[in-house]
């Protein structure tokens, strides 16, 4: 009887297509519920087969480029503002010269040069952000062009997902945050979770991010010599976080011990001008010998002693658990049905952590089609359906859409823990008000050629409540018609 409830209950037709596009994607693109009605799970598949995906065209600096030349930025800025307050200390001394920067032409080396103090200045040099923030910038258009142009969007949903689930903090480390999505979320989507598993823990930006760079054996040469010891944050946040989840059984001795196994997993310095910040495993801060950990022996050789644990953390029962609760819960409802998770556990299981086939089972079960509507959509996911559904991309400068995810309290790439953001009603339902003031924005820049109607037509189709037709078709202008539209209830959830 359940399972017959459960087919009377599944989305159909046009309504399928819109739910898939709200659901699984990233918000319809104009006229694309029509496009996909007659196979809205057919198109997901699709989508999940397209050679590349998951991946972004652009010629981006690597993360170790990235922390070498914010490195070198930080150290000319410094080099100036000494210049700067040795030039302050010459000119209150009266004697009518002062210093600026400049470089010398062979080694770039800063150097200060005499000028008048009353000599006329230049022009002004047109504003740029931080290099830091130029990073980050390039980093987040690419990422806001791949979501607005995607026929779905449903593999950058996962990328987000997978992003999210094993972040990082620009706010720790700016130079980092987009590459290393690009370097250890992207290539792995849908492939085998052990696999992201392996390229997350070991990237330098979660290395510095958890401390690990720090972290030494007490009873390794680094160790004793400094008299200092573990740092156990990535070790703990990789089995409560990233695998097993809390309360599965490990204890603080399994932290400890895994802590000793990552000892000397770390990174070249960014000053170091040739290998700076690259991933390296550094033997003489290792603890030596062998570690147990859930109540197996790991031999001491070196990396592969953490990459062995990492290859059973990622098979383990437990972690198929936590990895198919969590993604059920980030796509269809806040307390998803136990038989959806059954069968994403069962799918991790029996393919090895394929995260494609589990993908494939999320978007085939029964379950994740049912017509009502329980997720709130998170402030990304939100703002990426408005920039979908106008075209908005082109239109809107990435510093706007930076900050309107700022505003909402979800800044990009900037979680407040490791834990990631919330993807439940409870943490975002407080500040939908806030998001009728970015609706304006948008829409008094997007709707100039806005036909109402028919924007109801490509947002919602037969989602749309008759309440919210008459809403819309009520407005006093484009604007207004389209700020009502992406603020409506049936808009705002997935």
């Amino acid at each position: 009887m359940a399972g017959v409830m459960e087919n009377v209950m599944t989305a159909r037709g046009p309504q399928a297509a819109a739910l898939a596009l709200h659901r699984f994607g990233l918000g319809p693109l104009r006229n694309s519920i029509t496009a996909i009605a007659s196979d809205p799970r057919g198109a997901l598949l699709e989508e999940l087969n397209r050679p590349g995906a998951g991946g972004v065209t652009s010629a981006l600096p690597s993360s170790a480029e990235a922390a070498r030349a914010v490195f070198q930025f930080q150290a000319e800025r410094n080099a100036e503002k000494k210049l700067e307050a040795r030039a302050k200390k010459l000119a209150e001394a009266g004697n009518g010269a002062v210093l600026v920067d400049c470089r010398q032409p062979q080694t770039g080396a800063p150097c200060a040069v005499p000028i008048n103090v009353n000599e006329p200045e230049g022009p002004p040099k047109p504003h740029q952000p931080p290099l830091p923030q130029q990073f980050i910038q390039n980093e987040a258009k690419a990422r806001f062009d791949a979501a607005a142009t995607a026929d779905i969007g449903f593999v950058e949903r996962m990328v987000w997902f997978w992003s999210n689930h094993f972040c990082i903090s620009a706010d720790k480390i700016p130079a980092m945050a987009g590459p290393y999505e690009r370097e250890a979320i992207r290539p792995h989507v849908l492939g085998r979770f052990a696999d992201m598993l392996q390229a997350v823990e070991s990237h330098p930006g979660m290395l510095f991010y958890l401390d690990n760079v720090e972290s030494m054996g007490p009873d390794s040469t680094a160790g004793i010599n400094r008299n200092k010891g573990l740092n156990e944050n990535l070790a703990r946040e990789t089995m409560e976080l990233h695998t097993l989840g809390v309360r599965t059984g490990y204890t603080q001795t399994d932290v400890t011990n895994f802590a000793k196994v990552l000892t000397g997993w770390t990174w070249f310095a960014p000053s170091e001008p040739i290998h700076g910040g690259e991933f390296v495993f550094n033997p003489i801060l290792h603890e030596p010998g062998e570690q147990i950990v859930l109540g197996k022996r790991y031999v001491d050789n070196g990396v592969q002693q953490g990459r062995a644990v990492l290859a059973d953390l990622a098979r383990h029962p437990a972690t198929a658990h936590h990895m198919a609760q969590e993604l059920a819960a980030y796509f269809i409802a806040d307390e998803p049905p136990a038989s959806l998770v059954a069968k994403l556990e069962k799918t991790f299981n029996d393919s090895n952590g394929n995260l494609k086939e589990v993908a494939k089972t999320l978007v085939t079960a029964d379950e994740a089609w049912a017509p009502q509507r329980t997720k709130l959509k998170p402030p990304a996911e939100w703002i990426a359906s408005v920039v979908r559904l106008t075209d908005g991309g082109p239109l809107l400068p990435v510093g706007l859409l930076l900050g309107a995810q700022a505003q909402l309290g979800a800044a990009l790439w900037r979680p407040p823990a490791p834990n990631g953001y919330s993807d439940r009603e409870a943490a975002w339902i407080d500040g939908v008000p806030r998001r009728l003031d970015l609706a304006n924005q948008f829409a008094n820049r997007l709707a100039v050629n806005v036909d109402p109607l028919g924007m109801l037509e490509s947002a919602l189709g037969p989602l749309a409540t008759p309440q919210t037709r008459d809403t819309v078709a009520r407005a006093e202008s484009r604007a207004q018609a389209l700020t009502l539209l992406v603020m409506s209830p049936e808009f705002l959830r997935s």
